[in-house]
């Protein structure tokens, strides 16, 4: 008969493994015999969290940091937890309590530089990714960590380096090429065109590497200005990509029919959290939200709190369903007794302690724009920034961007003219919320902080309630970290280069472009 021992030895083994099954039913057995057992709590939460049961995964996680309180690697994997959970505030609290233990291995440091990116401390993040990079300073992937955190922090001279670094240990670090082909304009005297068509030539059965090098060679190629072969590997790194995911169109033509049929009239502002704090900048992706939360950032009175889940979370948890919004057809029926108060309340709450230090804070999740109604029930006194940019150049900017979160709300990316679609039903939700909204949503042009930047800015700072203040005009001077895909752009001075920039695909682009005529969207010939 196996003994506790063994059975601990077999499911740390299954552990090692990430045979996550295997550790589930081993850790499960030992719990039976011995229940108070942080070791395995610990283990049954790790492998919970990878199978996707986040609610076994918080509890035993907790559970072993209960019973081993001085165990930084169960400290931290609770941490990680609750951070998947989107409860920043309890993940960065007890991320700190790990990080004031000692020793700390690499592994233990990686998650903690992981929990501290997803809260937006992306300066403690660099510190944790650099300490786990000290001790395994020969493993790819901390070499890479380190790197992403230092293209957060504005150190690009110092990310290439790492990412070269990492390529040096493997070569078949596919993502890295990516993030390398993306840390600097190429040009022909200076860029990666030999080693990457190489490297697929010689590794075209592999699904990950078809994905990444195609991408890096897309971006590498639009930089020389040869479009068409841009064109080709962009196209060819999208399908690709697109095989991992199950996804229609018709998906989130449901969803916003949903949303349509929740609010559909004119909100009254009763109720709520009467904060005024928030400021929730959204849009579709890739329209300059993150450069609008620069510019609001440079003020004095405003904290940029970053990309947050928060809301949709608060949201769903009141109304009490356990399914994720894009599989949630009942939203009208769900919403028609929500405290709103509540919601209001448990989002702020949630924000803590990273906001509260000034007076406002900025939540620049792209994808609130879905619950713009739902956000002037919760908070009267919010505001509410929507980016628009010419129609072509964010269906194209959206396609040629790889979301490496594969997150359910970036779906439609994969295909141009799902893009397209897609834009579509983010137009027609728009003009709803504007009409059930009136004077709520500031609608704001890309092309108009490019082309009157000043006139622009002040019009957005008295939306906002705020202050003239000169650094807003001189953003890229804000030393705050970045952790989204606009994190080198926004670190330079507006620029008008990325203004019609699809139509050097115009040839390529005529499906998405007959579509948008089609569908009555203007856009600039």
């Amino acid at each position: 008969m196996i003994d506790s021992n063994q059975l601990y030895g077999l499911a740390i083994a299954a552990l090692n493994q990430q045979n996550w099954p295997q550790a589930i039913q081993l850790s499960s057995q030992l719990l039976a015999l011995a229940p108070m057992h942080g070791g395995s709590h610990y283990i049954l939460g790790v492998a919970c969290l990878e199978q996707r049961n986040l609610a076994m995964a918080i509890r035993h996680a907790r559970r072993a940091v209960e019973l081993e309180p001085a165990q930084p690697d169960f400290i931290a994997q609770y941490a990680k937890a609750l951070a998947t959970a989107r409860m920043n505030g309890e993940a960065r609290a007890m991320a700190d309590r790990a990080r004031m233990l000692s020793p700390l291995n690499s592994t233990t440091l990686s998650i903690l530089g992981s929990v501290y990116q997803e809260s937006n401390q992306h300066f403690l993040s660099l510190e944790m990714f650099r300490k786990a990079a000290e001790i395994e300073p020969n493993v790819a992937h901390r070499r890479y960590n380190l790197a992403t955190s230092l293209i957060s922090t504005g150190d690009i001279s110092d990310a290439r380096l790492e990412i070269e670094k990492c390529l040096l240990l493997n070569p078949k670090f596919w993502k890295a090429h990516l993030a390398l082909a993306h840390l600097q304009r190429q040009s022909v005297d200076d860029n990666h065109l030999k080693r990457l068509t190489s490297l697929l030539l010689h590794n075209e059965s592999d699904h990950e590497a078809r994905i990444f090098l195609h991408m890096a060679l897309a971006k590498e190629y639009e930089n020389l200005a040869m479009h068409s072969k841009a064109f080709y590997h962009l196209v060819q790194g999208k399908s690709e990509s697109r095989k991992d995911i199950k996804y229609t169109i018709e998906q989130d033509e449901v969803l916003f029919a949903a949303l349509e049929r929740a609010l559909p009239e004119a909100i009254h502002q009763t109720g709520g959290n009467a904060s005024h704090e928030p400021i929730f900048v959204f849009g579709m992706p890739r329209t300059g939200t993150t450069l609008v939360d620069r510019i609001l950032s440079s003020h004095s009175d405003v904290y940029s709190a970053g990309e947050l889940q928060n809301f949709g979370v608060a949201l769903r948890r009141a109304w009490g369903s356990a399914l994720p919004l894009w599989l949630d057809h009942d939203i009208a029926n769900r919403t028609l007794n929500v405290d709103w108060q509540k919601v209001g309340d448990n989002y702020i709450e949630s924000t803590r302690p990273l906001t509260g230090h000034t007076h406002r804070f900025i939540d620049k999740l792209p994808h609130n724009f879905l619950y713009a109604g739902f956000i002037a029930k919760a908070f009267p006194n919010a505001k509410m920034i929507c980016l628009r940019r010419d129609p072509v150049d964010t269906c194209f900017s959206n396609f040629q961007q790889l979301f490496l979160e594969k997150l359910p709300y970036y779906h439609y990316s994969f295909d141009l003219l799902d893009t397209g679609k897609y834009y579509v039903l983010f137009d027609c939700l728009m003009q709803h919320w504007l009409r059930t909204l009136p004077g709520r949503i500031f609608e704001l042009r890309y092309e108009d902080l490019v082309y009157d930047q000043e006139a622009t800015t002040r019009r957005l700072l008295d939306f906002c309630g705020l202050e003239w203040n000169e650094a807003c005009l001189h953003f890229e001077t804000n030393q705050a970290a970045v952790g989204t895909a606009s994190a080198l752009q926004v670190r330079q001075p507006l620029y008008s280069s990325s203004i019609g920039r699809w139509k050097h695909y115009q040839p390529q682009l005529r499906n998405l472009l007959d579509f948008l005529t089609q569908s009555d969207i203007e856009f600039s010939l």
